[in-house]
C-alpha cells in the first residue's frame, strides 16, 4: 500500500493518477497509523515552502516523515522540505538532507523554470533502466544546491540536485507524474524497492 501525504501543499491528484496509471493503488491521507503502516510514502508538494512546514509542525507531520522506517519518495516542494533550510520564506526545514534550498538568481534566464530539463549522473535504484540525460518536466523557482546526498544533476543557471538519497529517504526535485514514460519508470522503480 502507498500513502501520499495530505498536507495543504497541492499536486497529490496528479502523482495518484500517475500511480493508478501504472497499476499502483495509492491513497491520499494525513492519518499517522495508516501512513506508519504504508509500504511506501510519497511526499509531494506545489507550494511556499514555509506554510507547507508550518502546516507539517502544526499537525505533527514533520516528526512523523522523519521517524518513517519504509522508503519515502519526496517530490518538487517534498524535495525541498527534506533538506536543511529554505531561502522561500527563510524556512528551517526537515533536516534530511544536507543541502539548502536556493532561489534562482538570473538576468537573463526565466524565473521560474517551467520546462523539460535533462538529468545525468544517476547514482540510485531510481533510475535503473532510465537513458542517460533522460528528459523531465519541472516548474520550480528554487533549487537543491549539489552536496554528497546529490544522485542526479541537472543544469538551469547553476549545476543543482535533480534527485537526492539518504538511507530510505529518496527525493526528486523534478514531476516524475508529469515527464512520461521516463517518469513512470522512476515511479515504478520506487514502488519496487524492498
Amino acid at each position: 500500500m502507498i500513502a501520499i501525504i495530505k498536507y495543504n501543499a497541492g499536486n497529490v491528484q496528479s502523482v495518484q493518477y500517475a500511480l493508478h496509471r501504472i497499476g499502483a493503488t495509492a491513497v491520499v491521507t494525513d492519518d499517522f497509523d495508516i501512513i506508519r503502516k504504508a509500504d511506501k510514502v510519497i511526499f509531494p508538494g506545489v507550494g511556499h515552502a514555509q506554510s507547507a512546514m508550518q502546516y507539517l509542525r502544526e499537525k505533527g507531520l514533520d516528526q512523523l516523515l522523519l521517524s518513517l522506517q519504509q522508503p519515502v519518495l519526496g517530490i518538487c516542494l517534498g524535495l525541498q522540505l527534506m533538506c536543511k533550510h529554505s531561502e522561500e520564506g527563510n524556512t528551517d526545514c526537515l533536516g534530511i538532507f544536507d543541502t539548502d534550498v536556493k532561489l534562482f538568481s538570473s538576468a537573463e534566464l526565466k524565473v521560474p523554470q517551467i520546462g523539460w530539463n535533462n538529468i545525468y549522473g544517476y547514482k540510485s535504484v531510481l533510475f535503473n533502466g532510465l537513458s542517460e540525460q533522460a528528459f523531465m518536466y519541472t516548474v520550480h523557482s528554487y533549487y537543491a544546491a549539489l552536496c554528497n546526498e546529490t544522485v542526479a544533476t541537472t543544469d538551469y543557471i547553476v549545476p543543482f540536485s535533480a534527485a537526492l538519497q539518504k538511507d530510505n529517504f529518496y527525493a526528486v526535485q523534478f514531476h516524475p507524474e508529469k515527464s512520461g514514460t521516463a517518469g513512470e519508470t522512476i515511479l515504478k522503480n520506487f514502488i519496487q524497492i524492498p
